[in-house]
This record gives C-alpha cells, sequence and structure tokens, in this order.
C-alpha cells in the first residue's frame, strides 16, 4: 500500500471511529461492513486485546473434532510454508468458528504474530478480534484481503492477511486459510496461493463418503477433469445433495440449490452423447463430463455418462545400476535390514519402493507409505503410534491403531524422512531399535513386524553434521542406500518416453519420431512426475484415432526448436539453461522458479549449486 493510500485510510479510520458517514468508495465495502457490526457489538479499537488461547487439553479436543478438516489441508499447509518463510509470513487454519487449529511458516513472523494473539488456540472471530481477514471471511462467507489499517484494532495494523472460507460438500463452512504478513512488505500473490490451496482442500473432500451416491464431475475444458478445476455435483436419487463451488458457478445455481434441485433441473437428458461425455446443461451450454455410479446401486442421474477411468500406475524404470540394487535391495529387505532410497522430487522413489514390496516375502503383507513433511508436529506422534483410550481430552473411546503398526507384517515407507522433526525422530529411533510401540497415553508396549523403507531428496549426511538430523537415527535407517538417478541421467530417453507413453494412453496411436525426439531432448526437471503429467495431457487433449503431431504438444515442448535425442552432457546444459531462464524470469525468486519449473525448491537450488561448485 503506497504512501497516499495509507494517508486515505487513516483519514477514513477518524472519520468513522469519530462517528461521521465515510464516501462511499473511500474503503472497501467488506472492510466497511465489517467496522460497523465491530461498533454495533461495542468493541473499542483502541483498546488491549484480550484474545486468550484455549487450554492444551481443549485445543487437543478440536483437533480430533476437525480431523477431518487438518488431515485435508496437510499438503496445503506444507507447500504453503516455503512460500510464507521465505515471504517471512506464516499459513494459519482455523475450524469453522474462526479459532486457529495450525500454524507454520517463518520463525521470526510467527514470534511477532503471538504478541497480537495470532497462534493455535486462539479465537480470530469479528466477535473476538474485530475486523480481521479470518473473522471476516467467515462473516461475509467470501475470500477477503485486510491490511494495515483496515484492521479494527489498532495492534493488529503490522498485518496484512488474505484469508479465503473453506467449505464442506454440503455447502457448510468447514474453516479458513489464512497467509498473514508484515503490511509493511508486498503481498501480490497471497490470496492467490490461499485460493488455489482452498480448491484443493475443497476437492479433496469429494474423495470419501460418496461411494453409494452418483458423482458427476464436469467442466467446459476437458483436460481439467480430474484436476481441482472440475466442477462436481453428488446426487442422491435425482436430489442434489453436495457439490463444490466451482460446480455451482458452472450451471448457475447457489449452496441453496444443494437438498432442493434434480438432476432434470440442472441437465438435459437429450444432449447427452455417451461416444465423447459430454453432457449439457438446462441453460444449453456443454461440458465434458464424467461420472462415478453409486457402489450398490442403479446409475440415477437421468441418462448415462462415461466411467471416469483411472490412469495405469508406471512401473519403475531402471539403469542397469539400480537394477543391480534392486536385486539386493529384494535380500536386504528378505532380511530385515533397513534401506534408504534417494533421489531427486520426482524420479519414483515410492514408485521403485512399492515395485521392491511386490517382489520380497513381504509381498502379500501391508505397505504403508506416509509422506513426513506432510504431518503436521501436532499431528504425527499419534498418527506414527497411535493413541489409547483418553489419552487426550476428546479421543477416540476405543483408542486408535497407529500407521506403525498397520504396517505389520510388510513394510513402512517413510517419504521426506528428512522433514521429521527432531523431537519424533528420537521416537522412531527407539521404535527401530526396539521394534515395539507405545501408543499415547501410555499401556503394555506392544511388538511391531516391519521393514522401514525410508526416502529423502535431501542430503541427510549434511543434515547431520548441520545438526537438523540426529546422526544415531541416520545410520540406524541407512544401512544400505540406493539412489534413484534423475531422468535426464537415463541414457535412452526415447524408450522411457515410449514405454510411459504405452502405459499412461493404451489404445492410442504410437508417438512418432519427430514427436517421441522433441518429448526425448526435454531437460524434464521435475523428472517422471513431470514427464508423466504431460503424457496424460497429451493424451486427453488428442484423438485415438487421429496421429499425433508437434503442434499437439504441450506449449514448452511445441515451442522448442526440432532437435535430435541429446546426449547426455547436452542434456545437463538444457536443464541448468532452463533452470537459470526462470530464475531470471523470476528476478531471482527461486520459489517462483521453481513453481514455474513445476519442481520443488531445494532441486532448484542443488542442482544450480552444485553446477556452481564444479564452475568454482
Amino acid at each position: 500500500m503506497d504512501q497516499a493510500s495509507q494517508s486515505a485510510l487513516a483519514a477514513a479510520r477518524e472519520r468513522f471511529f469519530s462517528g461521521q458517514d465515510l464516501p462511499e468508495g473511500l474503503v472497501p465495502a467488506p472492510i466497511l461492513r465489517s467496522w460497523q457490526r465491530c461498533a454495533q457489538q461495542g468493541l473499542d479499537a483502541g483498546s488491549t486485546i484480550r484474545a486468550e488461547p484455549v487450554t492444551a487439553p481443549e485445543l487437543r479436543a478440536l483437533h480430533e473434532q476437525n480431523e477431518t478438516l487438518r488431515l485435508l489441508s496437510r499438503s496445503e499447509l506444507v507447500s504453503l510454508r516455503t512460500e510464507a518463510r521465505l515471504t517471512d509470513s506464516v499459513v494459519i487454519l482455523t475450524d469453522a468458528k474462526g479459532l486457529v487449529l495450525d500454524t507454520t511458516g517463518s520463525p521470526e513472523f510467527a514470534g511477532r504474530a503471538a504478541q497480537v494473539a495470532l497462534r493455535p488456540g486462539v479465537a480470530w472471530s469479528e466477535t473476538s478480534t474485530g475486523t480481521n481477514a479470518i473473522g471476516t471471511a467467515l462473516a461475509e462467507r467470501r475470500a477477503i484481503e485486510v491490511h494495515g489499517g483496515e484492521h479494527f484494532f489498532e495492534p493488529h495494523g503490522i498485518l496484512h492477511c488474505a484469508a479465503s472460507p473453506i467449505f464442506d460438500p454440503f455447502g457448510k463452512l468447514a474453516g479458513v486459510l489464512d497467509l498473514s504478513g508484515h503490511a509493511s512488505a508486498e503481498h501480490t500473490h497471497a490470496m492467490g496461493l490461499v485460493r488455489l490451496a482452498v480448491e484443493q482442500i475443497e476437492h479433496r473432500f469429494f474423495a470419501r463418503d460418496f461411494d453409494e451416491m452418483t458423482v458427476v464431475r464436469f467442466h467446459r475444458s476437458a483436460d481439467l477433469l480430474g484436476t481441482a478445476r472440475e466442477g462436481i455435483l453428488v446426487f442422491d436419487g435425482a436430489r442434489l445433495v453436495a457439490g463444490n463451488r466451482r460446480a455451482l458457478h458452472l450451471v448457475g445455481l447457489d449452496r441453496k440449490a444443494l437438498r432442493q434441485a434434480t438432476s432434470d433441473e440442472i441437465f438435459e437428458t437429450a444432449a447427452l452423447a455417451m461416444e465423447r461425455g459430454e453432457l449439457r446443461a438446462r441453460s444449453g451450454e456443454r461440458f465434458f463430463a464424467a461420472v462415478s455410479e453409486p457402489r450398490k446401486a442403479p446409475l440415477r442421474v437421468t441418462g448415462t455418462l462415461p466411467r471416469a477411468t483411472k490412469p495405469a500406475k508406471p512401473a519403475p524404470f531402471l539403469t542397469p545400476e539400480t537394477r543391480a540394487d534392486l536385486t539386493r535391495a529384494i535380500r536386504l529387505v528378505n532380511a530385515e535390514i533397513p534401506l534408504l532410497i534417494a533421489g531427486e522430487t520426482g524420479a519414483g522413489k515410492e514408485v521403485f519402493a512399492r515395485h521392491l514390496h511386490g517382489l520380497t516375502q513381504r509381498a502379500g503383507k501391508p505397505f504403508i507409505a506416509i509422506n513426513c513433511a506432510a504431518l503436521p508436529e501436532s499431528l504425527i506422534e499419534s498418527e506414527l503410534f497411535g493413541y489409547q483410550s483418553g489419552a487426550f481430552t476428546g479421543a477416540r473411546k476405543q483408542g486408535a491403531i497407529g500407521l506403525v503398526q498397520q504396517a505389520e507384517g510388510g513394510i513402512l515407507f517413510l517419504d521426506e524422512i528428512g522433514d521429521m522433526p527432531l523431537l519424533l525422530q528420537s521416537r522412531l529411533l527407539r521404535v527401530l531399535q526396539d521394534k515395539e510401540v507405545v501408543p499415547l497415553g501410555g499401556g503394555t508396549p506392544q511388538k511391531a513386524d516391519f521393514v522401514p523403507v525410508c526416502a529423502t531428496n535431501r542430503d541427510l549426511k549434511a543434515m547431520v553434521e548441520a545438526g537438523t538430523f540426529r546422526a544415531d537415527l541416520y545410520y540406524r535407517i541407512a544401512q544400505f542406500t540406493i539412489r534413484l538417478p534423475a531422468l535426464c541421467e537415463f541414457p535412452d530417453r526415447a524408450t522411457v518416453v515410449s514405454t510411459l507413453w504405452s502405459q499412461l494412453a493404451s489404445g492410442y496411436p504410437v508417438l512418432p519420431a519427430p514427436v517421441l525426439a522433441r518429448l526425448a531432448a526435454q531437460p524434464w526437471p521435475g523428472n517422471f512426475r513431470e514427464l508423466t503429467g504431460a503424457l496424460r495431457a497429451l493424451a486427453a487433449l488428442c484423438e485415438p484415432d487421429r496421429p499425433i503431431t508437434l503442434a499437439d504438444l504441450p506449449q514448452f515442448a511445441a515451442d522448442t526448436a526440432p532437435a535430435p535425442i541429446l546426449a547426455d552432457t547436452d542434456l545437463g546444459s538444457l536443464t541448468e539453461a532452463a533452470m537459470r531462464r526462470a530464475v531470471d524470469q523470476n528476478k531471482g525468486n527461486l520459489s517462483a522458479a521453481a513453481r514455474a519449473l513445476g519442481i520443488d525448491r531445494s532441486t532448484l537450488y542443488r542442482r544450480l549449486l552444485w553446477k556452481e561448485k564444479l564452475d568454482g
């Protein structure tokens, strides 16, 4: 906010709090409405804020009550955490009443935010803390930014906050996601990041609890089906019972239509074109669509839509070195010796581990995968080790079995082990040493039979030297290390591309030589994850009975000048050039450059730093 805007805001505050009317447009309408609500409640903008957090047992109970929301929000809290640290901000998740459940981000700013009660266990509804992004988003039921002096209470003027409400499939408020930082800093992308994150969270709600109903997924663009941008409507019989806001917007409805509208009122039966998966709304607009039928009941939506199919999981690609490592790994797992799989993001560490599991003597037993980076510190202990009845307020009466015990007889796959908090590292070390688990709440130690397989894209040895990873745990889990090569290190990338294509797009013609060569020549800094995503997009956009041409390729590949299959050294140079170009385009912001490339910031930093060390 520039100096003129700050002066105008200060003048608006003075007029409002002196009882004068404000000219229209002097402050945003939602902010003015919030100020008016706060004033009507008798709040004093200049008074001391008394927002005391709930007790620790009460906070644990709230965590238990909001377990589903917290689980569905994990990935977004993790992905936004890096951005928050770079911009000296914090990410906040609250319940439906505005009570803070979790925070993550910049430790430095978190300390300052705590001085104005922006910490777990504190309620940030308008009634308790005045105009603020969390409370006002709840009151207005919409995404909102509150900057500096727009906050009702004067001490909150140090904050810039962007928040969006999170709605469950039935249109009820589930919580709020907020990104808060210094009011003196620029937060150009904060609102956009929050909106995208909330869209992902709301999309995950539909992955559960609707097996007995008809789920219709649709969008104007076929390639957006299956993504968080798709519209989703759920029907119980002909009655609309749930839907996300994008779907309601696409068909011109609001949340009031839930449990009132019917499929016949929304879609035209005669417009269904089964062979193309098209659906026509009553408005006449056509959509690409897919359906999940009820598991134990006939399809109830009028007409029939093609069932959405899940893409096949690609098998791991092995160089001669990793094939030899796989043979050794099978023998080691059978001998109950822990393994560590190292490799860049997207190199296929979990795919490799699952393939390994199927070749060992534990193939018929569970394979439990845990992403340590996606588990909030407040949840990770109870999720890993479980808890007994009465372990804390709000705990389930029957207790809960932890993920370690769920891996009984099989493999416990700990992905991103380098992101596990130090406190939990010591507990995990004890479990690995004793092969016993003690759930939260105490009780008799219970035997645990599993083989740990860990994975990381970080340098654990360097972390041990820096004191951020326990040396004793490192030597326990890294008794044998397998390094998976990056995609650019494969000698025959054309074979990799064509094999992946046959797995992901069965029924489509083979890739012509020019297309195959162009794809094989790409640097693919996101490795197999990036390549797989590009091939799936290509399959979605092309017709099975039409030859694929260079013009059909994703834009980044189509714009590349035709090139033969490149040598390893050329691919390395191309990868570095793409990375440096992205960094330059984003004015040195590594986080933004990594997002543009579709890779982790740590991968970008490591590759460029490694090259600088070689050149130095």
